[in-house]
């Protein structure tokens, strides 16, 4: 174990085992809260949660689980190379390949991320086809207000590492991107971050799809209500919400 790794669990005063099974257990979650809004129905989808120790590897959903029965023992530890890690986890099987060049190389890039969100939405991918970017034009629009950014590049169908590490790159220290006609990617710290941004940018997106005529507010009322807005954790606050409202026990999911 690395002395950072040490340093970080001491000052959390959590230990390594316990910082990952909040991490997988958020992460199964994740995909439930998914299916609670109807998105992942045909495996569209992934979420990651890098692994607390072997920094370089992430846990995600086994392929072929639906995602309102997805369970921690489902998960399955990824390596940098994108095969699974032998003896970890329960699941076994393949993955859904996207995700790991899709993920991979963005928690690579961005040590400070623990978790990225990725499903195609009813809102969000045929804003992404738009190729454009967000407006402040509502107060869910002003959390990604200078927050986000756009891949505008064709290759849809992403299947290479070079691929991923060209969107880690658009990102760059942003907690959201939209690709352009696929749809929309959120980062965060921990994974109820990045599912809880990931429900909010849907939504932002939708509004972008039906205002007709929306009038921007200042880039200076923007910023302030973006600090108010994000200062106490916008996504994790979402996500436990919607834990509230769709999943009766969140601790059964083992």
């Amino acid at each position: 174990m690395s002395e950072a790794i040490q340093q970080a669990s001491a000052k959390a005063k959590y230990t390594i085992g316990e910082i990952r099974t909040r991490r997988k257990r958020d992460c199964a979650l994740g995909y439930r809260l998914f299916a609670a809004h109807r998105w992942g129905d045909l495996g569209d989808g992934h979420i990651s949660a890098r692994d607390p120790e072997r920094t370089d590897c992430f846990w995600m959903l086994r392929w072929g689980v639906s995602y309102h029965a997805a369970k921690v023992s489902d998960l399955v530890l990824v390596g940098p190379n994108g095969e699974l890690v032998k003896g970890e986890g329960e699941g076994k099987g393949a993955i859904n390949i996207a995700g790991y060049y899709i993920h991979y190389p963005i928690l690579e890039a961005r040590p400070d991320l623990v978790s990225a969100v990725h499903v195609h939405t009813g809102w969000g991918s045929p804003f992404s086809a738009e190729a454009r970017m967000f407006e402040p034009i509502s107060q869910e629009s002003c959390i990604f207000f200078e927050d986000h950014a756009l891949w505008n590049d064709e290759e849809v169908q992403v299947q290479s590492v070079p691929a991923g590490r060209r969107i880690a790159e658009a990102l760059g220290q942003n907690s959201a991107i939209i690709l352009r006609n696929h749809g929309l990617l959120t980062g965060g710290d921990s994974v109820a971050e990045a599912v809880g941004r990931f429900v909010y940018m849907e939504r932002v997106a939708e509004l972008h799809m039906k205002a007709r005529n929306p009038k921007p507010i200042s880039a200076e009322a923007a910023r302030f209500a973006k600090e108010d807005l994000v200062k106490m954790g916008i996504g994790r606050q979402g996500f436990a919400s919607m834990l509230r409202r769709h999943i009766l026990d969140p601790e059964i999911v083992n």
